[in-house]
């Protein structure tokens, strides 16, 4: 049986019919009547008559547009553009050229720059209305012809430059970075990509407007115009909001949780059933093998052997302990977190003399570099427990469950630290925690400080913290006024220490205390310093001392740099180990060696290792 159309609505109601009912005369019920009409509207007939609505109003413009086209090409598409609109428009794009925190391919520059030239020429239309809103004094009509054409000349010759330019701003960063440069057909595919995309979004903006102005004219059959304006904005925008939520947003999330759920169930080739009764999803375990994730069984089958460590420390040495709970294995975290407390005991965890609690990526992913890095340095006397909360990416998972890796961070500590504070304490082992990315967001507040001072922990490192971090945000607030917010100083850091490429943890000159905690951040890291303020607001990273891999042409430009750093994103790994959001092993030797200090452990071993990881990022 073919689809049955909806029947289409007209919503006719002769004008100033309210206004003789004498009850309806004062403020209050009118705004009760517009209230009760915007909810018929919006359960009933605005459904029914937005689709013919639109189908008209574009009908008509069509038909507009041919018929201009027909008469003058002066008055088409082109002709309706706003000069000051354009104005801005270039302005923008041509600041969007200028260097970010990642290099960028022509790709990403280009719908960048798309974006920006229609932001700019949204914001160029919006400050153009409101100037004659305001009913502002403007030039004369020929002043303004020739102001036209001089402003037109001078933005030619600015967009000229500023593409030449885009291909040494674009390699300045590469340099820094240690990668290749780009050649010099850079700036040809970023207009390609960027005014096309511009055009889209400039009709998807009229195509609003056209929606608000058939809203508009109907409500005026039955409002004032000031209440129309009013309810026609409202019903718009809830319009726009719906459609895209059910149209665009929840189908997206759906294709992306059914792709990185079949991501997370596949199996790396040669990723076979550990044999070790030691190992999480051996017979022996009690987590089950089939339902740990891709993340947890590569978790646990990789990693320095025994063999390996005793052969570069030149002694005895320990299998190191890896427990770990996909996300599958049970309902709920607290009962991932009761499970992974049972196998670290069954495993014998507990009796080793480190103990990290360890909180993953969105996809349940812990970096070998930061895991095998501290079991190399303690001779594989070492336990590393961890369970999943996602299988999302870090920055999908920060848009659909933020809390969730907080959520389970803390069950995890709270269940562990629970059984740990019941061991006697000389011998029990030493716990630490340890978070990159949102692992880092949801460890850094798994404790909270009256746990800590009852029965402290010996500390904590925290690698590439992103921006909503709390606790990472006010002690980068509270720094010492002579530190840079790229590489902070908290008070005589004695407690927390930052650090970056370079190890900076010695630079304070003052001891350690009883508890360390370290945060590793790169200048360049778009995870870390992004921020809405850059919208409106130069970032104190750009101010005064920059970080070393930063553009030394990178400035501050309003919104454009907000979307830069906001496009960076999705590209923060994109970059060589040491630089953005990418952390190196190095950076991890350095930072476990000041927070754990090991036994045993000399500088020249220290070198050998940063040397072996360099070499062979994976650990042989």
């Amino acid at each position: 049986m073919p689809p049955v159309s909806p029947p289409v609505v007209s919503l006719v109601v002769e004008p100033g019919r309210y206004r003789c009912i004498g009850f309806f005369k004062g403020a209050v019920p009118r705004l009760l009547l517009t209230s009760l009409v915007t909810l018929f509207l919006v359960s009933v007939l605005f459904p029914l008559s937005f689709a013919s609505c639109l189908a008209q109003d574009l009908q008509r413009r069509v038909r507009l547009l041919v018929n201009s086209s027909s008469v003058s090409p002066h008055r088409g598409l082109l002709a309706s553009l706003s000069v000051v609109g354009v104005v801005f428009g270039t302005l923008l794009f041509c600041a969007s050229l200028t260097p970010s925190l990642i290099p960028r391919t022509y790709v990403v520059q280009g719908v960048e720059s798309g974006f920006a030239l229609a932001t700019g020429y949204g914001f160029g239309v919006g400050v153009h209305w409101l100037w004659q809103c305001l009913e502002l004094p403007v030039l004369a009509a020929r002043w303004i012809c020739f102001g036209k054409r001089i402003t037109l000349a001078c933005l030619g010759c600015i967009v000229l430059v500023t593409l030449w330019r885009a291909t040494v701003w674009e390699n300045s960063i590469r340099s820094l970075m240690e990668m290749e440069p780009v050649r010099g057909v850079y700036s040809p595919y970023v207009v390609m990509i960027s005014i096309p995309l511009a055009f889209v979004l400039l009709m998807m903006a009229r195509a609003f407007r056209s929606v608000y102005g058939l809203v508009d004219r109907r409500l005026r059959r039955i409002l004032s115009r000031r209440y129309s304006y009013l309810m026609g904005t409202f019903l718009v925008i809830l319009a726009v909001l719906t459609l895209t939520t059910n149209l665009v947003i929840k189908p997206t999330l759906r294709i992306a949780d059914r792709a990185f759920l079949e991501i997370d169930g596949l199996v790396d080739e040669g990723i076979e059933r550990p044999v070790s009764a030691l190992a999480s999803g051996s017979v022996d375990s009690l987590i089950d093998w089939d339902v740990l994730s891709r993340r947890g069984k590569d978790f646990v089958v990789s990693g320095p052997e025994r063999g390996q460590i005793a052969e570069f420390i030149g002694r005895e040495a320990k299998p190191p302990l890896r427990v770990y709970v996909g996300l599958g294995c049970r309902a709920t975290a607290q009962q991932r977190a009761e499970l992974a407390l049972q196998e670290l005991i069954r495993v014998g965890g507990f009796e080793r003399s480190v103990l990290v609690v360890a909180n993953p990526t969105g996809t349940g992913w812990l970096q070998p570099e930061a895991v095998d890095t501290i079991e190399y340095l303690h001779a594989g006397d070492t336990a590393i427990v961890t369970i999943q909360y996602s299988y999302l990416p870090s920055w999908l998972t920060l848009l659909v469950d933020p809390e969730g890796s907080r959520d389970s961070a803390r069950v995890l500590f709270e269940t562990i630290y629970g059984h740990w504070r019941s061991l006697p304490p000389e011998s029990r082992p030493r716990l630490y925690l340890h978070g990159l990315s949102l692992g880092a967001y949801g460890s850094e507040t798994c404790a909270d400080l009256f746990t800590l001072f009852e029965d402290p922990i010996q500390g904590a490192v925290w690698s590439g913290p992103p921006f909503p971090s709390t606790s990472w945000a006010d002690i980068t607030k509270a720094r010492n006024a002579d530190s840079p917010v790229w590489l902070p100083t908290f008070r005589d850091g004695r407690i927390v220490r930052f650090t970056a490429r370079e190890n900076a943890l010695k630079n304070t000159g003052k001891p350690w205390g009883p508890m360390r905690f370290v945060y590793i951040q790169h200048a360049s890291d778009p995870m870390t310093f992004f921020s809405t303020e850059l919208l409106y607001q130069r970032p104190q990273w750009l101010s005064g001392e920059r970080g070393p891999d930063i553009s030394p042409y990178m400035s501050w430009y309003p919104i454009v740099t907000f979307l830069q750093v906001g496009f960076d994103l999705p590209m923060a790994t994109s970059v060589p180990a040491g630089y953005g959001h990418n952390l190196s092993a190095a950076s991890y030797i350095d930072a476990w060696i000041a927070v754990t200090a090991p036994v045993n452990w000399s500088d020249e071993e220290t070198k050998r290792l940063k040397l072996l990881f360099a070499e062979n990022p994976e650990a042989l």
